[in-house]
């Protein structure tokens, strides 16, 4: 492998991990199920996906009329060269190359973005936040793959607690294996752990990623089943959790909230600010809690916001939560 390969494999290695078939299809059912019309009629657009590989091309051109959609568009980049264009209706199929390399970012893809009524791609990990500004999620309707990190990017929180972005169907808490170009698997080999940086699957090696996750602003049931809580004085007896049972709740040094390390320990009886940890979001209803604000105006509370801190001691980043007086729901 040359050095520029190499250093482009490691500088921007996850944005040539390709979905699984599997993955997907199951990630679609839970909309589905959710709302069977959900792509009727409907408009999709994957700008990042090769139609020649992309396994979302070939999920949605499979599924094309039992879904009863309207149009499939597929775009791709080329460095260098001419992107390509696939387009699939019912009339058939058209594919052709793009004039420019298929950036996503380029007038000519820009166009089926404004013709699209839904967005569906594994985007770059490297341009996500730029991805997310093109996407315009208050305008239309998407689901994307991204780093679990980017909750806490200042462009995609707010959208998080304005409720026009949440996590998809899957758990964060599941890895995603993805195909990865045989050079990338060379390097794998060479310099990474079976079981940390990739799994041979069917003996073919798979890219891993822990930090992988949907996000989307489309509906599924899991986003609407409440959570199940102990109330604290329960946590505190109860809890499986060590740096819970036994322990009060610590109180941020520099915040008015309470520290909740753990999404299955918040408290159903507690009415004040928590700091909870972001794979809250993994179980996060809307109905029964919400994303707020803390004193100094941040509702991230994270190092670069000032940082949430228990006797003295840096924690990582937390989201502040409260439960929903009116409408909560409780377990206890």
């Amino acid at each position: 492998m040359s050095k520029n390969i190499l250093q482009d494999a490691q500088k921007n290695k996850n944005d040539e991990f390709y979905t699984q078939y599997e993955d997907i299809e199951v990630e679609m059912n839970a909309y589905v199920k959710f709302n069977p019309t959900v792509f009727q009629d409907k408009t999709i657009l994957l700008p990042c996906d090769d139609p020649d590989r992309s396994n979302f091309v070939k999920y949605f051109v499979s599924n094309f009329r039992r879904f009863g959609l309207k149009k499939l568009i597929a775009t791709s980049y080329m460095m260098n060269a001419h992107g390509k264009k696939f387009v699939f209706t019912k009339a058939g199929i058209d594919k052709k190359q793009l004039d420019g390399n298929g950036d996503f970012r380029s007038k000519e893809v820009t166009d089926l973005r404004n013709e699209a009524d839904i967005i569906i791609t594994n985007p770059p990990f490297s341009l996500f936040r730029e991805f997310m500004e093109w996407v315009h999620p208050e305008l239309r309707k998407f689901l994307v793959i991204g780093n679990i990190n980017a909750i806490t990017y200042k462009e995609i929180f707010p959208l998080i607690q304005e409720n026009q972005l949440w996590i998809g169907a899957r758990s964060m808490n599941r890895d995603m294996y993805f195909n990865v170009p045989r050079e990338y698997q060379k390097w794998l080999l060479k310099n990474k752990n079976e079981g940390s940086a990739y799994k041979k699957i069917n003996d073919v090696v798979m890219g891993r990623l822990a930090s992988a996750c949907w996000f989307t602003n489309i509906n599924h049931g899991l986003r609407h089943q409440p959570l199940s809580l102990m109330n604290m004085a329960d946590n505190i007896k109860f809890s499986k959790h060590k740096q819970v049972r036994g322990h009060e709740y610590a109180h941020y040094d520099n915040y008015d909230a309470i520290e909740v390390p753990f999404t299955d320990a918040i408290p159903s009886d507690y009415d004040g600010i928590m700091g909870v940890p972001i794979t809250f979001l993994d179980k996060y209803n809307p109905d029964q809690f919400e994303i707020v604000e803390v004193t100094d105006g941040k509702n991230l509370v994270q190092r670069p916001c000032g940082g949430a801190k228990v006797g003295g001691r840096n924690l990582y980043c937390r989201i502040s939560i409260k439960r929903r007086d009116t409408r909560a729901i409780h377990y206890v």
